[in-house]
């Protein structure tokens, strides 16, 4: 299983979000998701969400809440992706450019028209509760055909 991260940074009521417009072959080109990635040798998921948002956004995030996990089975290149879904609301520095596509601050009223994966649009129910979420998305051909979730 390949393990990864996404956060969304929040500022008042807007979301940064990335638009995957960047890359060759990118599983998530034209898509608008959260900044994340995959982890490095020896990380802990906070080591590897810190280091994401710095690399993708040039901010430090200075604290950082957990919604969830889900696994992705086969998704990624015929592997199980599993996923850490996280927050950020303070957070400092400056915005810089992003090799992977644009960032920009999204009114959260608007997001659910964006293009995004199927399963991210229930990210954004997480985070609007203080549980813990753990779920399965099986996709087929970039839709969901199958959702699986669990709440504590």
């Amino acid at each position: 299983m390949i393990l990864t991260t996404m956060c969304y940074i929040q500022k008042g009521n807007q979301t940064l979000m990335l638009h995957r417009n960047k890359k060759e072959n990118d599983i998530n080109g034209g898509k608008w998701i959260g900044v994340g990635g995959k982890f490095e040798a020896g990380e802990s998921v906070e080591e590897c969400m810190k280091r994401e948002i710095y690399e993708e956004t040039g901010l430090t995030a200075l604290k950082l809440q957990l919604h969830g996990f889900v696994v992705f089975p086969q998704l990624y290149h015929g592997q199980d992706e599993g996923m850490f879904v996280y927050t950020c609301s303070e957070f400092s520095g400056e915005l810089h450019e992003c090799d992977e596509g644009d960032l920009q601050w999204v009114d959260n009223e608007k997001i659910p028209h964006l293009p995004m994966w199927e399963g991210d649009y229930h990210f954004f129910e997480w985070i609007q509760d203080d549980r813990f979420h753990s779920a399965k998305i099986y996709y087929q051909n970039d839709h969901v055909i199958e959702y699986q979730e669990s709440c504590y």
